[in-house]
């Protein structure tokens, strides 16, 4: 039993401390406190209405792509195939970026080329469509063209270079993380 506990307290660590500190600004701190309990359970909301549907994709994804399939298009031997569907996932996705490791995960699960997978975050994290839209509106369609292919570059540059530079124990050990995890 204690080393459950204990294990328990290493795992949430983090959260234990956070919810302490956020007791802690309620006693000595009120309004201080319900600020924070109040951005909390936001985060917290926000974060419990996109992890379920991501959870749900993740599955439909682990059981209607077979692996060959992802070998084929995003895999070692994909090429541009890889990269182009690479960047529609990342840009074509909705959610914070939180969202999108797991999806990483499951591609790396299944079979994907480790570039195409930083690819497919890159993407997410700089290129979504809608904010290339709000973007163009507010900023201007020269300034948005600008950044989406400086950011295609350095997406492609970073995503080589990481590829490139891992060991072959450092790809095994990731895509046996992503299995363990997922």
């Amino acid at each position: 039993m204690k080393i459950k506990l204990i294990g328990f307290v290493k795992r949430y660590k983090t959260f234990l401390i956070l919810f302490a500190v956020n007791l802690l600004l309620l006693i000595f701190a009120p309004d201080l406190g319900t600020k924070a309990v109040s951005i909390t359970q936001n985060n917290l909301w926000e974060m419990l209405s996109v992890i379920p549907p991501i959870f749900i994709l993740l599955g439909l994804l682990d059981v209607w792509v077979k692996k060959e399939t992802m070998v084929k298009y995003m895999g070692e031997g994909s090429g541009l195939i890889g990269i182009l569907i690479a960047f529609f996932l990342g840009s074509a996705a909705a959610g914070p970026l939180y969202a999108a490791f797991p999806v990483a995960g499951i591609l790396l699960k299944k079979g994907s080329k480790i570039s195409n997978v930083l690819i497919f975050i890159g993407a997410w994290s700089t290129m979504k469509i809608p904010l290339l839209m709000f973007e163009t509106n507010a900023l201007g369609l020269e300034f948005s063209m600008l950044r989406l292919g400086m950011n295609i570059f350095g997406i492609l540059i970073i995503s080589f270079v990481i590829d490139n530079l891992l060991k072959e124990k450092d790809r095994v050990e990731l895509c046996k993380l992503a299995e363990d995890l997922l």
